[in-house]
């Protein structure tokens, strides 16, 4: 059975929103700001990340913004991500836009559920915050990894808002990547049943 992995970039007070710029958001295009040594170091993390994944799984705006940079671009990381099964949650979308896409439009906690079943190792969701939020919900994240920026947005939705209960976690690793960022993993508590 393959593990959930929630893996997000997110700035210090916990803001997620609009990373690189094109939702209009005052404070938006965080990520952009990154130091070259500071990608580079994030970017090994993300492309091992992607080397020990089975399958990505994301909701429909996160396959658009993935699509429009990921299905043309270059090189060993691109090429992993694109050769991936990715599953799309979307009740509105007819086709996936991301290469080697399929929506999934039944019932997320069954569709997600099965997926896990399907697979050995890690099912990995990027961005997604509403389908995340679902996840959490419903018990179904395994492990949470999160690239912590250097910023403090001040404004705009935090990643993890409207959780509707406290969620324990386990950390498992912490480490600094570049000079700026910090890589944390954490375990999902389970609820004892």
């Amino acid at each position: 059975m393959g593990k959930l992995v929630v893996s997000e970039n997110i700035c210090l007070d916990g803001g997620a929103q609009d990373p690189v710029g094109q939702d209009g958001l005052e404070r938006g295009g965080w990520f952009s700001l990154v130091s070259p040594g500071d990608y580079e170091a994030w970017a090994k993390v993300e492309f091992d990340e992607a080397l020990g994944a089975d399958a990505l799984l994301l909701g429909r705006r996160t396959d658009h913004f993935f699509a429009a940079g990921w299905n043309t671009r270059e090189g060993g990381w691109a090429e992993r991500l694109r050769s991936l099964p990715k599953y799309v949650v979307s009740s509105t979308l007819a086709e996936a836009e991301w290469i080697n896409s399929t929506v999934l439009r039944g019932p997320v906690v069954d569709e997600v559920t099965q997926l896990v079943q399907r697979y050995d190792r890690d099912i990995v969701v990027y961005g997604s915050a509403q389908l995340v939020r679902t996840l959490l919900e419903h018990d179904l994240v395994d492990e949470v990894r999160l690239t912590v920026h250097p910023w403090v947005l001040g404004t705009g939705a935090g990643f993890f808002a409207e959780v509707s209960e406290r969620k324990e976690l386990r950390l498992i690793g912490c480490r600094g990547l570049g000079d700026n960022l910090v890589h944390l993993a954490y375990d999902v508590v389970r609820p004892a049943r």
